[in-house]
């Protein structure tokens, strides 16, 4: 009987957890409440016995005793076995869960592929859908307690209309020493080959498709049955039981209030309520609880799966969809969006507040000015730069791979300026720098009239390309081949260029693709 609470914490409400805390059904209370008042019980006769009982020397050997206890019973792994443990346990948990055996797929491929309205296609494909139930049915009843209590011969198999008497013959006269739950699963292939023969499924890949999605099926009833088969092994199993009721056995000794007036180191308060202690055992004896619950989730505990309540639902919904629902369908008309292209549905007024604007990606409230943010300032910056020594930049270049090496962004006072492509080399001992001249000597290249975008913005919008330098001449004392960039200027559709487009002051013609006359070279 699974506990639901999915509701009660849909929304993060102030003490919404806490409510939880005060059920009972399917509670760490309902489960420990007998070890925990067994073992408080024990430590107030420990204690008593200690207090009022024992003679002095009685008392001077049970208070080394109770440190000895103390000082060894940490050296037990609790934590870690326990954790260990619980987690594999809960990860085999799940797995059955995904694993359980549904009809829902097969249903709705034999009520769309196995045709037919009268009585035999009715009848086949009723007798499909029943193969396919009375074989989670064998798989249930060989794994859950509940459902084996339900139906503990097949005399109750045949009552509750899973197998015929006829079926149920030639089911026991097939001798086999295993587990048979796969004999309706080669039923149900025969039939549905047996269907396609006669015409009543009308393509074979409607056939291979109901066969592979019954080969899916029979794998969750074999997953759930290996589960079953191999568990966890027993030795860790009682590893982790041993090291938590050992732990906790001398913990009984080892946790008792000693008398204040001997000195005993950590022993001077006698307070008679081990209240941590008692919490230590809450909750690793309460984490092994939940080890126990899950190692079988097909039993008859509070959070154990609900296997009787799948076999009725498989076999409810199935027969209705294969039957009743067969080509059943209901008269189509035109929906209430048929002439609205923007289909939007009402929100009532509890829900009004999750009407959003849909999400067009982080840089949509980015205009063109934010990305065009240049200061005519920082052209004359760039001129400067380039008159600076060769240690400075060396020392800014080094500086600069450190911080993105520590994801460091610049300070504002260090960042280049946006126009300056500029290119470090581990093997070259110098850098180039875009020059804003047109060549040495001739006056700036002067920004097109025609357009509105400044010039600064239009070096923003240029595209740099590097391309291969010629080889070095016999002459250059250099080794290093630098490549040179070319800068390519933006192309506007919406602004009519004229021929004076590329053309400086100088009458010079420059075309989109045109190499930067001047790339200086600081060595």
């Amino acid at each position: 009987m699974t506990v639901t609470y999915s509701s009660k914490v849909a929304n993060a409400t102030f003490l919404s957890f806490h409510r939880l805390l005060l059920r009972w059904r399917g509670s760490i209370y309902k489960l420990l409440y007998r070890e925990f008042t067994l073992f408080a019980l024990l430590y107030t006769i420990l204690s008593l016995v200690y207090r009022l009982v024992l003679s002095e020397q009685q008392k001077r050997l049970f208070e080394k005793l109770s440190i000895y206890c103390d000082r060894y019973a940490e050296q037990i792994p609790v934590t870690f076995v326990l954790g260990f443990y619980v987690t594999l346990v809960v990860n085999r948990w799940w797995n059955q869960f995904v694993n359980l055996p549904w009809t829902d797929r097969l249903m709705f491929l034999i009520s769309s592929c196995v045709q037919g309205k009268d009585e035999y296609g009715r009848l086949l494909r009723r007798t499909l859908v029943r193969y396919v139930n009375l074989t989670s049915l064998l798989i249930f009843r060989s794994v859950s307690t509940a459902v084996c209590k339900r139906f503990p011969t097949m005399d109750h198999v045949v009552e509750a209309g899973f197998m015929t008497p006829e079926e149920r013959k030639v089911f026991e006269n097939i001798r086999s020493p295993h587990l048979k739950y796969w004999i309706p699963v080669v039923w149900f292939s025969n039939l549905a080959s047996k269907a396609r023969q006669e015409g009543r499924i009308q393509d074979s890949i409607d056939l291979q498709n109901i066969l592979n999605e019954m080969n899916l099926f029979r794998t969750w009833c074999a997953t759930l049955f290996g589960y079953d088969w191999v568990g966890v092994p027993l030795v860790y199993t009682q590893v982790v039981t041993l090291a938590v009721y050992t732990f906790f056995f001398a913990c009984l000794i080892g946790r008792q209030f000693l008398d204040p007036a001997r000195g005993h180191a950590g022993h001077d308060l006698d307070l008679y309520i081990p209240v941590f202690t008692l919490l230590q055992f809450f909750f690793y004896c309460g984490w092994l609880k939940v080890a126990e619950q899950l190692i079988n989730p097909f039993g008859e505990d509070d959070d154990d799966f609900e296997a009787n309540w799948i076999i009725d639902r498989n076999l409810q919904v199935s027969l209705l969809a294969v039957d009743e629902m067969h080509m059943n369908l209901p008269h189509m008309t035109k929906d209430v969006y048929w002439n609205d292209s923007d289909a939007r549905p009402p929100y009532t007024l509890a829900a009004a507040d999750y009407c959003i604007p849909s999400f067009l990606g982080s840089t949509t409230d980015m205009g063109l000015s934010d990305i065009l943010q240049l200061d005519e300032c920082e052209i004359s910056d760039c001129q400067l730069q380039q008159q600076e020594p060769i240690s400075i930049r060396r020392q800014e270049s080094v500086l600069g791979r450190v911080r993105r090496l520590l994801s460091v962004q610049e300070p504002p006072d260090l960042r280049h300026p946006r126009p300056v492509f500029k290119r470090h080399s581990s093997d070259a001992p110098s850098s180039f720098f875009l020059d804003f001249r047109g060549n040495p000597g001739s006056a700036d290249i002067a920004p097109p009239s025609s357009l509105a975008i400044p010039p600064s913005s239009l070096d923003t919008l240029s595209t740099l390309r590097e391309v291969n330098s010629n080889p070095p001449s016999p002459e250059s004392s250099s080794s290093v081949v630098f490549p040179r960039l070319v800068v390519s200027p933006p192309l506007f559709n919406d602004v009519c260029h004229n021929e004076s487009f590329g053309k400086n002051q100088n009458g010079l013609d420059h075309s989109p693709t045109d190499e930067l006359p001047n790339m200086e070279t600081t060595r």
